[in-house]
């Protein structure tokens, strides 16, 4: 690791010496709100999930809460891998989970009963309700009520949403959360079915909300990385129109007999998850790439050195540098390491907005000063540790 004293004339756009400290912004009002909005969320899920509970009885509730632990581990440690490049503020990411196990469910669970006794009060047949709510209300109320909590953090993080991985990220957390607080009420109310249906839900599909959702994540990293300032207005609709058809498909298959299922889930589901994970392998190269190209430029000028870019464009060696500076100088120089990696991999996220016009350059600017400050003590932090 090296630190540079001086930066030539050719320096990155507003990079300073490396003593240079920026002033410290006041952020306690926003921190204090960040905080009451998660608490209010949290709320709104303990009362989705008391509301399911109540419906299907606290016995088999907290059986089915048990098994929904099951799914949620298996996406969320999907996501954490998904995430592994940058990964998003913990705050962020309980919000979107939250988002989805309360504010979604409880919208969702309102306007589908209500429109499953409407309909069926109209026609006088409930196996109408059940085929309206289903195909038709699920996929729109529950996709555009888990888009909003995607939406939410698009506007809140719209300085840090970088792209599509970010997008991906933030709408599997939110469905993560929705199909928690679905599965208990699913569990709950299975009976003698019960371990069919966790095979079902919980073993063979535990992704089906995250693909659905993940549209409307998409279109929000799209809209994210584009030129147009207003490009969200018009990518929102068509990912959340995505998922609603997704969603409609796949909900539709579960009103046909059980071969037809298994047939439509081997054929579509199966493909589109395969399909998914390809994607998110070809946005973490895209993401390497990147790094690689954004941090060069502040090796040129002395702001790393050519190893250290090596070591930030590969996961391989991050871990590999992470695990001689703790060896070296113990968990301060390995924490150490961890910060100056997150620092470093932001600066070339935000680079590479404003390099495509998506950043105010004056914000930009203090940004760029502050990571790379912060990466000249993260850097003094593992080599006085190593040294020691």
């Amino acid at each position: 690791m090296t630190s540079p004293s001086t930066v030539r004339p050719d320096s990155p756009p507003g990079a300073l010496p490396a003593q240079w400290v920026p002033p410290r912004r006041g952020t306690g009002a926003r921190d204090v709100l960040a905080l009451l909005a998660v608490v209010l969320i949290a709320v709104a899920a303990l009362g989705a999930v008391a509301l399911v509970l109540l419906q299907v009885g606290v016995g088999a509730g907290v059986v089915g809460t048990l098994l929904a632990v099951v799914p949620l581990t298996v996406v969320l440690l999907g996501i954490r891998w998904l995430d592994r490049w940058e990964p998003e503020p913990r705050g962020a990411l309980v919000f979107g989970l939250l988002w989805g196990a309360g504010i979604s469910v409880l919208v969702s669970l309102v306007v589908n009963d209500l429109t499953l006794y409407t309909v069926a009060q109209l026609t006088g047949d409930i196996d109408a309700g059940v085929a309206a709510a289903t195909v038709v209300s699920a996929p729109i109320v529950e996709e555009v009520a888990k888009g909003a909590g995607v939406l939410v953090l698009f506007l809140a993080r719209r300085r840090y949403f970088d792209g599509v991985v970010d997008g991906l990220v933030y709408a599997g957390v939110v469905a993560a959360g929705f199909a928690f607080t679905e599965n208990i009420l699913y569990f709950g109310r299975a009976g003698e079915m019960l371990a069919e249906t966790f095979v079902l839900r919980g073993l063979a599909t535990p992704f089906a909300h995250l693909l659905f959702t993940a549209c409307t994540g998409a279109a929000l990293g799209l809209a994210a990385r584009s030129r147009n300032r207003y490009a969200a207005w018009w990518l929102l609709p068509l990912g959340l129109l995505g998922a609603i058809v997704g969603h409609g498909l796949w909900n539709a298959t579960s009103l046909v007999a059980g071969a037809a299922y298994l047939a439509v889930f081997a054929v579509v589901q199966v493909p589109l998850f395969g399909g998914v994970v390809g994607l998110a392998f070809w946005l973490g190269r895209q993401e390497s790439a990147v790094i690689r190209h954004r941090l060069s430029e502040y090796a040129q000028v002395g702001w790393l050195a050519p190893h250290e870019v090596d070591m930030l464009a590969s996961l391989q060696r991050r871990r590999t540098a992470v695990g001689w500076a703790t060896r070296a100088g113990g968990r301060p120089a390995g924490d150490a390491m961890r910060r100056f990696q997150r620092d470093a991999t932001t600066l070339a996220f935000q680079r590479q907005q404003a390099a495509i016009g998506r950043a105010d350059l004056r914000r930009h600017a203090e940004s760029e000063r502050e990571l790379l400050t912060a990466m000249t003590t993260d850097r003094h932090q593992v080599l006085t540790a190593a040294a020691g």
